[in-house]
This record gives structure tokens, sequence and C-alpha cells, in this order.
């Protein structure tokens, strides 16, 4: 990687020395240092060439710096007039302070007076200040090549998390389509609700209702990236409704959640997720009920808990859940969540993210 920018730096200096010197013949070519160009020695060629390549590089390198600093604090996408200004400013007071050092080191070095002449002479001050509008205006293409390559790169980074975005959430759909199609599921729930109605035709009533809740809000939601966590509480509310009707009192449900947290997002059917790893991995016992906690917590985010009822014989796990949840997050934010397990509870932390319309 190294390697490489350097190789790329010395391309993009080497370019620089050959159109700063093309520029600078055409602005004054009847000037001393182009009548005695090619009358001097080898050696003194030599010596120039070594001089203007160093002088070439650090620009070049300086600039790259300039640029590599504001990209961590204005983008070009966002303040593009601002990062203009401030870029081409900065990069001017560079090519001043060089130009400076330059001619002052020129007055102690003999040597190089065929390339700048040192001061006070009038063709010292002209040599210095074409060299200034020489830098600039390579500088400004050096800029336009950076901008070129920042939003060419941007929108790379950008195609490749929207690519691996909708990944994730062609998985989440696959999830929900795959517990829509389950015939356990279906079977199950469909066994419970017949049930239900024959006990009870209200809450057999209610059931269905939920049943058809789950598919609707996986039908609507599964695609989007994001939504608010009061729907996502209203799904899973509806999910349980289920679960505790099948599992009885083998499983209890504690949600505390508080109020503003309910206006921030999370991914759709994490919840759901999280809830289903519990009940792959954990055995019911209605004389210890399996206990889930759902709560926020001050830094906003959402906790799912559980005590830890292991079944005897695992689970293959598909990988969907939780990994599947760890890089929807890693594409939408710079938060992910966090995994806590002891020898009592297993604990998921997810970030509850905000969203600018």
């Amino acid at each position: 990687m190294i390697l490489k920018l350097i190789r790329k730096r010395l391309l993009v200096t080497l370019i620089f020395f050959v159109f700063a010197n093309l520029i600078f013949y055409i602005i004054d070519p009847h000037t001393i240092h182009w009548q005695n160009y090619f009358k001097r020695s080898i050696g003194d060629l030599l010596h120039d060439w070594l001089f203007a390549l160093t002088y070439c590089f650090t620009i070049v390198s300086l600039s790259a710096v300039i640029n590599k600093n504001l990209n961590k604090k204005i983008s070009w996408t966002d303040s593009p007039q601002k990062r203009l200004l401030i870029e081409t400013l900065l990069n001017l007071v560079m090519v001043i302070i060089v130009q400076l050092i330059v001619n002052v080191s020129c007055r102690y070095f003999a040597n190089f007076e065929s390339i700048i002449p040192t001061w006070p002479t009038t063709e010292a001050f002209r040599g210095f200040v074409q060299w200034i509008v020489v830098s600039m205006m390579m500088v400004v293409i050096i800029m336009g090549v950076n901008i070129v390559n920042y939003l060419s790169s941007n929108w790379r980074s950008e195609q490749l998390r929207t690519y691996k975005l909708n990944q994730a959430a062609m998985e989440v759909e696959l999830q929900a389509l795959k517990l829509q199609i389950d015939p356990h599921f279906v079977f199950n729930n469909l066994s419970v609700l017949s049930e239900l109605i024959l006990e009870d035709q209200q809450v057999g009533h209610d059931y269905a209702e939920n049943f058809s809740k789950i598919y609707r809000y996986m039908l609507v939601n599964s695609k989007k990236d994001i939504i608010s966590l009061e729907v996502e509480l209203k799904f899973l509310k509806s999910y349980i409704f289920l679960l505790e009707h099948r599992f009885g009192n083998g499983v209890h449900f504690d949600i505390q959640v508080n109020s503003q947290c309910k206006e921030l997002y999370i991914p759709p059917l994490t919840l759901q997720m999280l809830v289903e790893n519990v009940f792959k991995h954990n055995k019911l016992d209605k004389k210890t009920p399996l206990q889930v906690s759902i709560y926020t917590i001050e830094d906003k985010s959402l906790v799912v808990e559980n005590r830890l009822n292991p079944v005897e014989k695992p689970v293959l796990s598909s990988q969907i859940g939780i990994k599947n949840i760890k890089r929807r997050y890693l594409l939408l934010s710079d938060k992910e969540p966090n995994i806590v397990m002891n020898e009592q509870t297993f604990k998921v932390t997810v970030p509850l993210l905000s969203y600018d319309k």
C-alpha cells in the first residue's frame, strides 16, 4: 500500500515537473534562465532537475497532506464551496511558504542561481511570482484529480454499502418468508388457534388477529432498512401473544421501554430474531418459566436478556439471526450490538438509531 502511494506520488511529481517547465517557458520564454538553459553542462542540468523535482515532490506531497486532512473535517459532498475555498487558500499559503524557503535558501547557495536568481533583483521577484503562479496552476489540477478520485471512491463505497445492505435486507426477507411458510410455525399456530376457538371464541379471534398482524408486518416492513422502535414493539407484542398462548406458563416476558426511546429506530425484525434465538437455545419449564426481559438503558440502547436454561441437544443455528443484525448495524451506523453471556444469563444490547427525515 505504501509502495503504491509512493509510486503514485512520484508519477504525479514527474508530470508536475514536465508541465510546470512547459508553462513556465510559455509564460516568459525570453528570460535568462531559458536563453542559457541548454548551454550549461550536463552536471548543472542534472543538478537543476534534481532541485526542481524535489520542489515539485514537496508541493505534491504537501498538497496531498492538506487534501487528506480536509477529507476528515470538511466533506466535498456536504460543503463543496467551503471545501474548495479552504483547500485553495491552504494550498496558496503552502506554495508561498515553500517558495519563500526556496528563495531564502538560494541566497546562500550560488549553484541555484541558474534556476532562481537571488533577491533582490527584478528577475528574482518575477521568477518568484511566476513559480507561485505555475505551482498554483498545477495544484489546482491536482485538486481536480483529487476531487474526482474522492467522489469516485465515495460513489464506489456507497454502491458497495448499498449492495451489502440490500443483501442483508434480502436475508431478513428470506427469514421472514421462511417463517411464513415454515410448516411447523404454521401448524403449531393453527393447532393452538383451533383449540382456542373451541375453548373461547374471543381469545381465538384475538389469536387470529395477532397471527395476521405478524404476516402483515413481515410483508410490509421486511424490505425496509430501519423502522421505529414503537412499530417494532407493536409487532413483537403480537408475536409474544402467540408465544404465550402456545407455551402457557413456560415463558414470561417483561418489557420496560422508555417512551422517548420509542421514537428511535432499529432494523426491522431485530426483536423477533432475538426472541426467536432465545426459544431456539433454551428449554421451557412451567415450574421455572423462561424469563425474557426487554428494556432500554440510558445510552439509548435496547437490551434483550434471558435467563439461561439450555436445551439438552443444542439446535444447529442458521447463522442468520444475530450475525445478520450485526452486519446491518455495521452498514447503517458506526454502532454495533453487544453480546454478553455468563453462567446465568444471555444478554444482547442493540443501539437505537436516530433518523433525520
